[in-house]
């Protein structure tokens, strides 16, 4: 679905663009989808619209066939990029899941500030955009997908949910798209 509106309180999640993951191998330019999600934050903060900052420090408990790396993470892992510019304002969101809202506090934090629709972006695509979306979706949010905002590890992953799950849980466009539409939502208010 092509992109329409945005709410009157709309909130930006970047997710997971911090030190240990921004330097994996991904199929687009992890350099320009850092410099697409800063661009948004800037553009929401200029807005006074709030912007939500995830990391990833562990995962969830369970079995799975794949094992899980083992051992902490090294030092600095963890830490936001500073090209994300963090604010006193912002919400800072730390997961150990691929979704920013199981097991945190962020749809109470959204909500107390009147938060109706949510913009995602950053990493992966896949995993922890995909499932930040799912979950806001399931909340209740209205969701957008920035993805020229976003990259995975795996071609096939990205592609597929770009072209078959996003459709389905809410509206994607560009970067421009979503500035376009804050500076119009922003003169209408």
């Amino acid at each position: 679905m092509a992109l329409t509106t945005l709410d009157p309180i709309t909130a930006l999640i970047v997710v997971d663009l911090q030190r240990g993951i921004v330097g994996l191998p991904s199929v687009h330019s992890m350099g320009d989808v850092v410099e697409r999600s800063c661009t948004l934050a800037a553009a929401f903060r200029r807005h006074r619209l709030p912007v939500v900052l995830v990391n990833v420090d562990g995962g969830a408990p369970g079995r799975t066939e794949r094992p899980r790396a083992g051992g902490p993470f090294p030092d600095g892992w963890t830490a936001l990029i500073p090209e994300l510019d963090r604010q006193l304002a912002d919400i800072t969101v730390t997961k150990r899941t691929w979704g920013a809202f199981a097991s945190t506090d962020l749809e109470n934090q959204l909500r107390s500030r009147g938060v109706t629709q949510v913009v995602v972006a950053g990493v992966a695509t896949g995993t922890g955009v995909e499932s930040t979306a799912r979950q806001a979706y399931e909340a209740g949010f209205n969701v957008t997908l920035a993805t020229d905002a976003m990259t995975d590890p795996r071609p096939e992953a990205h592609d597929y949910s770009i072209a078959n799950v996003f459709p389905r849980l809410g509206e994607s466009g560009s970067t421009q798209a979503i500035i376009d539409l804050l500076a119009t939502r922003s003169a209408q208010a």
